[in-house]
């Protein structure tokens, strides 16, 4: 953090809240002489204040409600006076911080548009190098700015959270701080390819959606500005040539790069370059989204200053709650402001406990808690069991790639039974063809044999997921543990027919209290899962990876004797079978 005059404390906080100033399309150069625009609300009085920054491709100028109405009215009913007490909702945007609940208490709000995205011209390239070190330049901006006080926080969910890894990582003099929520880190493994199986949403949906929409000049964009009628992402028109000219070919840099490489690379942060105080915020009901890069950059930060919460619900819901809004403005205050609020002495890690009965919270010094005890539970192909010791004669399941799959459960628990951590599984494998994707889900039945359907973070969701496209079945030593295991993703490795592979899947972090009489039950299968009736957002459907006839064979999971197959569980203690 620079020590120049523009680091001097902002004004102590009034007796009445801040009138706010709204500044919209402010310029803000960048290093390759490009102009963005942002949105500026600061305080309405004299003095250098804190600054929290969100840049991203969404369009500042779009309104929540209008962008995303289905997840408006969800979050409405969450919490109704979203636009009440305070704040008349009238700038609230996807997935930032609402100006209205901030400046009131002393900081400057500031929201960019991407360059390519919104008011901001130039080549839309999401996550792109060229956009973070924007980015950068953007947040040296605002620290000069005679409105700042050079202490300059990141906040924002998704592709505001995303970025922050990012841009943090390039070191910016005046960045004091950053509160990533729900937002991934590992751009293949986090976000577009579970196990190396290409996650089709973001193909079908996210692009065309929310990023071609929203592209500068697009005439045809359906969004306008409140108020005024006017096109949110600029007055100029461009051509279908020129827009097409104007922007990467996104579906096709995926499939392109369908394995690990320097294009991944460079679009996923070195986390020990992270040096800023950290306040990693990620979602339990995010499997295949954002859950996994929450963990891992609380864990990979070199920060000092660090800090881990998970909590439950909607992906848009939390972020907004007055619970939340306070842990982030306490978080701002302290590192931003220098407010002696306790905030260094809050435990490290804060944890949402899921029970079946009503959530539980408790803290913790890391994570995973220091009092986790990893443990197998062993797969039966005789009797579709799990537990704790493994069967002494080896038997082979056997499933159609597409069918329901084969599916092993624990005895009904004897007591209460929480395990709350990293998750993988070992298994012996074969296919009758040369590939086989395997998705691996943990499920929770209670002891009328109704499964549990958890409200997750982006749809009904079980108790966790996991994924692995065999070919791509070997591990980077370095990166795994005995906590998890890690994937290299750097080479395929075709499958001989009917021939046996010891693999390693990785399930993602779960938490979930089991009543006593609950069970356990993983089900392995070789397409998506979704609950009977209940559409799947987060699939992996698109016919460019996944409509091979490699994948539509008879696979058989083996267990028991010399290829015993188990999952491992982190167990709170006490844990009982």
């Amino acid at each position: 953090m620079s020590s120049d005059a523009n680091t001097k404390r902002a004004p102590a906080k009034p007796e009445q809240p801040y009138r706010m100033i709204f500044e919209q399309d402010v310029a803000v150069p960048v290093s390759d002489g490009l102009v963005l625009r942002a949105n500026v609300f600061r305080p309405d009085a004299e003095g250098r204040f804190p600054v929290v920054m969100a840049q991203g491709v969404y369009g500042k100028d779009l309104h929540f409600e209008d962008g995303f109405k289905a997840q408006w009215d969800q979050l409405i009913a969450v919490y109704p006076d979203l636009c009440g007490n305070g704040s008349t909702g009238k700038y609230l945007r996807w997935e930032t911080a609402d100006p209205e609940r901030w400046v009131p208490d002393g900081f400057v709000i500031v929201q960019v548009d991407s360059r390519g995205a919104g008011k901001s011209p130039g080549y839309l390239d999401p996550r792109s190098p060229r956009e973070i070190t924007d980015y950068y330049d953007a947040i040296e901006w605002a620290a000069r700015q005679p409105w700042s006080n050079g202490r300059i926080g990141l906040l924002g969910i998704s592709y505001y959270a995303v970025t922050q890894w990012r841009v943090a990582t390039l070191q910016p003099p005046h960045l004091a701080a950053m509160c990533p929520w729900e937002g991934y880190v590992d751009y293949y493994r986090d976000s577009t390819h579970h196990g190396g199986i290409l996650s089709s949403g973001f193909a079908n949906y996210w692009w065309p959606k929310q990023c071609l929409a929203v592209q500068h000049g697009n005439a045809k964009s359906p969004h306008r500005e409140r108020g005024t009628g006017r096109r949110i992402n600029g007055d100029e028109s461009l051509s279908e040539g020129k827009l097409e000219a104007n922007r990467t070919d996104y579906i096709a840099d995926i499939l392109r790069h369908n394995l690990d490489s320097a294009w991944w690379r460079e679009r996923t942060p070195v986390l020990s370059r992270i040096e800023v105080p950290l306040f990693s915020a990620g979602n339990w009901g995010g499997a295949g989204m954002h859950l996994r890069g929450n963990i891992e950059g609380y864990l990979g930060a070199g920060s000092k200053d660090k800090w881990l919460s998970l909590h439950a619900g909607k992906h848009w819901e939390s972020f907004y709650l007055p619970e939340y809004v306070a842990m982030q403005k306490r978080f701002f205050n302290h590192f931003l402001r220098g407010d002696d609020n306790g905030w260094d002495k809050e435990p490290r890690v804060k944890l949402v406990i899921r029970d079946p009965r009503g959530d539980k919270f408790r803290t913790a010094a890391g994570f995973p808690p220091p009092d986790t005890r990893m443990e197998r539970f062993y797969l039966d192909a005789v009797t579709g069991g799990l537990a704790s010791a493994s069967p002494s004669q080896e038997a082979t399941a056997s499933y159609e790639a597409m069918s329901e799959g084969v599916s092993f459960s624990t005895a009904p628990f004897e007591r209460d039974t929480e395990f709350t951590g990293f998750v993988s599984a070992k298994l012996w494998v074969s296919s009758s063809t040369n590939d086989m994707d395997l998705f691996a889900v943990l499920r929770a039945f209670d002891e009328r044999g109704q499964e549990l359907v958890i409200n997750g973070a982006h749809e009904a969701s079980p108790v966790s997921r996991g994924w692995l496209r065999v070919s791509h079945r070997r591990l980077d030593a370095d990166k795994s543990n005995a906590n998890r295991v890690f994937h290299a993703h750097d080479e395929i490795e075709k499958l001989t027919p009917d021939e046996v592979y010891e693999i390693d899947v990785e399930i993602w972090p779960t938490t979930m209290v089991f009543p006593k009489g609950y069970r356990l039950v993983l089900t392995l299968m070789g397409k998506d899962f979704e609950f009977p009736g209940i559409a799947g957002r987060i699939l992996h459907q698109h016919p460019g990876d996944r409509g091979r006839a490699e994948f539509l064979g008879t696979n058989r999971i083996f267990t028991g004797g010399g290829r015993a197959s188990y999952l491992m569980l982190p167990a709170a203690y006490p844990a009982t079978r």
